[in-house]
């Protein structure tokens, strides 16, 4: 089911909000994967910064898709040395 409401949050680029732990974070989601244990976890970017963070699913609960808000990914640009 989580893996159902994420993925329609990537293709249509909408923010989520669920609760990590007990702290309640929107997220803009980019993608679903498994870590270096086997977890299955999303990586996205907690609004109002420009951190990418994964989230472990056994810790997500409460999940909101925001439908009317939506994002668009950024782009690192790598600087150009001289």
């Amino acid at each position: 089911m989580k893996t159902l409401l994420f993925s329609r949050a990537i293709f249509n680029r909408n923010n989520i909000s669920f609760l990590y732990g007990l702290k309640p974070v929107i997220v803009e989601p980019y993608y679903i994967t498994r870590n270096r244990r086997g977890k299955k976890v999303l990586f996205g970017r907690i609004k109002g910064t420009n951190e990418i963070r994964s989230f472990e699913y056994e810790r997500i609960s409460n999940i909101k898709i925001l439908g009317m808000q939506k994002f668009s990914p950024i782009i690192p640009i790598i600087p150009l040395y001289n």
